[in-house]
């Protein structure tokens, strides 16, 4: 649990770094898989369009841990911001493990 007395400062440090470092890893992840991979349960045009989201939210976060360490890591971001980017990590999460299962069952799956 995270201590509530640490100065705001700090407790951006703390949360928010890891967060933005978090989400660039798991942005990469997915880019790689998306770009490497036909992913059988999803038509072209979904792929294409997941591929392009996730290129989208890895830049923002980009932006964002530039901002971030430019202002001294003394600035925040939007729980408006950060919301769809974990969306977005949640729905690459659930193709990367269903691609997994799929994979481990030998059995393609039919276009959703």
């Amino acid at each position: 649990m995270l201590n509530s007395n640490l100065p705001e400062p700090e407790l951006l440090k703390t949360v928010l770094k890891p967060l933005l470092q978090d989400f660039h890893y798991w942005f990469g992840r997915s880019l790689a898989l998306l770009e490497t991979e036909k992913v059988d349960f999803l038509t072209p045009e979904a792929q294409s369009d997941l591929l392009a989201r996730v290129k989208q939210a890895k830049q923002e976060v980009s932006v964002a841990q530039i901002m971030f360490e430019a202002t001294g890591e003394q600035v925040g971001i939007e729980m408006a911001a950060l919301m769809p980017w974990h969306q977005l990590v949640t729905e690459c999460w659930k193709v990367a493990m269903r691609l997994r299962l799929q994979h481990s069952s030998g059995e393609p799956e039919k276009e959703t």
